[in-house]
């Protein structure tokens, strides 16, 4: 009979031993906790507020608490989405609270190594950018084999400050491929390319690359030191959280590399600099003279947000490149709009894809 009760009311199996006590001494049950105790704390964020959670979780693939946060204030404060006026203010902590509810839940459902070489080029050592932007690292995914047969090799290209981001894709790794690809994705950021950061992949450590920055005036080419995997942690990072959370793991035929070069540069860079906010670290010393790296809510800021929040920020941009130019760009809609219309534009290029593949199969 106890476990029976458990089970139907719902109680502790301690609650329900208490009260079976207070009914064998008095013969009724009474709540003894005072007049107020049965009473929950006011709810502040509403069924309609968790559904309105759950679309944008949807809709920007759940980023993490900070970087979900600050998406909800600038919907509000910055776009002015009166519908977000509650969850403008919504904790990191208490978000995933509210991801944890019934509403949110029925709303919300969640899908070889490179061979070292050993070329003269590029000086071996980290690049120090001093705060300053302009340093970029770069990598290479690979979208997969199938048959034998090479997939698309995405190119992602990043700025250490202010993660600044450009993914580009290509049929293959050889020159008369990537260096076209590159040298527009060089040419699109708004600032000047100070450094130049590849690991010892020979995509990139050869003299087409060094002779490509060398007509662009880039002065610092530098690749990783041997076992420092950290000489390369950003981009890498950003591989799996942008390149593969956009392009995913599956085979693109090499066929299609222009069309997925079109969307990457066309559509997900404007969204990934404008809109897509990303976490920066604040370094603090502690007591042992270590650096720790602290992640605060108040770092949190849009690659763009980064680059005008830096001291005298207009210095660093490229002749005619004026921030009045970029503002029209990055308030020309809202975070949760372009991250729709992303999604939409990357299914319409799948599924374009898919016809093409199955139709030839």
């Amino acid at each position: 009979m106890r476990e029976y009760l458990v089970k139907t009311t719902g109680f502790s199996r301690a609650q329900v031993t208490r009260l079976i006590a207070q009914h064998r001494e008095t013969g009724r049950i009474e709540d003894r906790r005072g007049g107020n105790s049965g009473r929950p704390f006011a709810r502040i964020y509403t069924p309609a507020d968790i559904r309105l959670l759950a679309e944008a979780d949807e809709i920007g693939g759940q980023l993490c608490g900070p970087a979900a946060c600050e998406v909800l204030r600038r919907e509000f404060e910055v776009f002015g989405d009166r519908r977000y006026e509650r969850l403008s203010r919504l904790s990191a902590s208490h978000l995933y609270n509210l991801r944890r509810t019934k509403t949110r839940r029925a709303r919300r459902t969640t899908v070889n190594r490179t061979r070292p070489t050993t070329v003269g080029i590029g000086e071996r050592r980290r690049p120090d950018p001093g705060g300053r932007p302009g340093f970029v690292r770069v990598d290479t995914v690979h979208q997969g084999d199938r048959d034998r047969a090479k997939g698309v090799y995405d190119i992602n290209l990043i700025d250490e400050v202010t993660q600044f981001e450009h993914v580009g894709a290509v049929a293959a790794i050889s020159e008369a491929f990537l260096l076209p690809v590159l040298e527009e994705m060089l040419a699109t950021l708004p600032f000047v390319v100070l450094g130049f950061h590849a690991d010892n992949g020979s995509e990139y450590i050869n003299h087409r690359v060094a002779a490509l920055l060398n007509k662009l005036h880039v002065p610092g080419f530098t690749k990783s030191r041997a076992r420092r995997s950290n000489d390369n942690a950003l981009v890498e990072g950003k591989n799996a959280s942008v390149v593969r959370k956009w392009l995913g793991h599956d085979h693109i035929p090499q066929r299609f590399a222009p069309q997925v070069n079109a969307f990457a540069q066309g559509v997900l860079a404007p969204y990934l600099n404008h809109h897509h906010p990303c976490l920066f670290a604040t370094e603090e010393r502690d007591g042992d003279g270590k650096i720790r790296r602290r992640y605060r809510r108040q770092d949190v800021a849009t690659p763009y947000e980064k680059l005008k929040s830096l001291p005298d920020a207009a210095r660093f941009l490229k002749p005619g490149v004026t921030f009045g130019e970029l503002d029209k760009t990055a308030h020309a809609m809202s975070d949760l709009r372009a991250n729709r219309l992303a999604n939409r534009a990357r299914d319409e290029l799948f599924r374009a894809i898919g016809r093409a593949v199955n139709a030839a199969a």
